[in-house]
């Protein structure tokens, strides 16, 4: 990989960044559908021309393969963009509305409208294409943007400004780089809505500070992603879902499976899976270390945590399953699984974000269900079985924000369904249409005709024969 420039932080003030960008909204509000369609192709020609520079940047920041960026990074945000060019002629249509009987003679209809000024706040672990994602649906929807990438991550957020000041006027798009100070900065103006994507304890401090303005939020956090593998489960089939979902960006994403609620009948059958699957896909030859496709701990900080939480639950009780090196100079942690994890442990209460997997045994589904009510609200919750009645009843006696049925991560790359969590997982939804809506205003829309209308048969004076037509006209509801 080639060297990453790393760019030198010299931008304006947030308030001033800000306030250019307001008075970019008129002419926004303004434009031609065409328009929007330019940035958006301009855009994803970007993207291709420059796919090599974002592999190094993500490999400067996770040691993360090439292969993995175009997977979960670059593919993600072209398929926003080839969605949104592809309909945004249909997502823009007003949507004609009947009237109801006592408005005969009006006409109706909901017009999308740009929200105004968006900030996006992005996250490190995937972190080009959890900011590109969110801006293509933020410009589709016709408004101006400001991003604020992680900082955790310097490599990539030098690259998102370097494409956004190539592309977009600063008015249209402008990126602040920076720590918690430019988050505070941020965060203490007017914006007409907020995309964050983080953690629930940020979320929260986020949703605080858009009260504040009466800004509207979307919010998409993580949490404790369960994965419920029952005795019917195609035990090959679900070990590799779950190595993939759970070891891919060596565990740092938020839909990842964080836990797994086994029948015990089949428990141990499907650790030795998931470990042998582990190993073929990630280190045939044994050595995590020297694997091409295995990335890296975001940071030290983030190596010593997941390490406490280790630490925690082995003195807790806990039993390693399969364990290897781990070196906090090179952020390299090898897989963890773990057995007979003590739920009172700080890994089965906090987000683990890295390569730990913990798994709990029970004898009767409810007793697995049970332990998901216990906890907050997952972002996803995964279901490996071949038994329908059993698949219906976690659909129906559960909440979260995502489900998918025999498979792990999917889902978020399904842009014809919405994305996001739910109470502690989440607020707001976002992908294709739905990311579209999120960063507009459904403005409903009366239009009256001339003359004499319906409604004026209760127009004062209040009379005798006024209130006759009232008592028929409220029987009939």
């Amino acid at each position: 990989m080639g060297t990453i420039q790393l760019s030198t932080i010299t931008q304006s003030p947030p308030e001033q960044i800000f306030r250019h960008c307001q008075q970019a909204v008129p002419a926004l509000r303004a434009e031609p559908i065409a328009q929007r369609k330019k940035r958006l192709s301009a855009l994803r020609h970007w993207i291709r021309k420059n796919r090599s520079k974002i592999h190094e940047a993500v490999y400067a920041d996770f040691r993360k393969p090439s292969m993995e960026a175009d997977a979960t990074e670059i593919f993600h945000v072209l398929n926003e963009i080839r969605v949104a060019l592809r309909s945004l002629d249909h997502w823009t249509a007003p949507i004609k509305i009947d009237a109801p009987f006592y408005l005969v003679g009006t006409r109706s209809w909901i017009q999308y409208e740009p929200r105004g000024v968006c900030l996006i706040i992005s996250p490190w672990n995937y972190p080009f294409g959890l900011a590109a994602g969110p801006l293509v649906s933020a410009l589709a929807a016709g408004n101006s943007v400001i991003i604020k990438p992680s900082e955790i991550t310097p490599a990539v957020s030098a690259l998102i400004k370097e494409m956004c000041d190539e592309l977009f006027d600063p008015s249209i798009v402008s990126v602040c780089e920076g720590g918690i100070p430019v988050s505070q900065a941020l965060l203490a103006l007017p914006f007409d809505h907020i995309f964050f994507t983080g953690s629930p304890a940020v979320g929260k401090i986020v949703m605080k500070a858009a009260a504040e303005h009466l800004t509207s939020v979307t919010l998409e956090l993580g949490g404790k992603s369960p994965a419920i593998i029952t005795d019917s489960a195609q035990l090959n089939d679900a070990a590799e879902r779950v190595a993939v979902g759970k070891f891919i960006n060596n565990g740092q994403t938020c839909v990842a499976p964080d836990y797994i609620l086994a029948d015990e009948r089949i428990s141990h059958q499907f650790v030795e899976k998931v470990i042998r699957k582990t190993q073929s896909m990630y280190a045939p030859d044994g050595d995590f270390e020297k694997s091409p496709d295995y990335a890296r701990i975001v940071n030290q900080s983030h190596f010593l945590r997941i390490q406490e939480l280790l630490r925690d639950a082995i003195d807790r009780g806990a039993k390693v399953q399969w364990q290897g090196k781990a070196d906090i100079h090179t952020r390299f942690m090898h897989p963890v699984i773990l057995t007979d994890v003590s739920p009172d442990s700080r890994i089965m209460n906090e987000e683990i974000f890295g390569p730990v997997l913990p798994v709990i045994t029970y004898r009767k589904i409810e007793e697995a269900l049970a332990l998901i009510h216990s906890k907050p609200k997952a972002l996803a919750l995964y279901i490996f079985s071949r038994d329908k009645q059993v698949q219906q009843k976690v659909l129906k006696e559960t909440s979260s924000g995502t489900v998918c049925i025999n498979d792990c991560g999917i889902q978020f790359l399904h842009h014809d369904l919405p994305f996001g969590g739910v109470n502690h997982s989440g607020i707001g939804i976002s992908h294709g249409q739905f990311g579209f809506q999120s960063f507009s205003n459904e403005k409903p829309v009366l239009k009256q005709k001339s003359g004499v209308t319906a409604v004026k048969a209760f127009y004062p004076p209040f009379t005798s024969r006024t209130k006759k037509v009232m008592d028929w006209f409220l029987r009939l509801f």
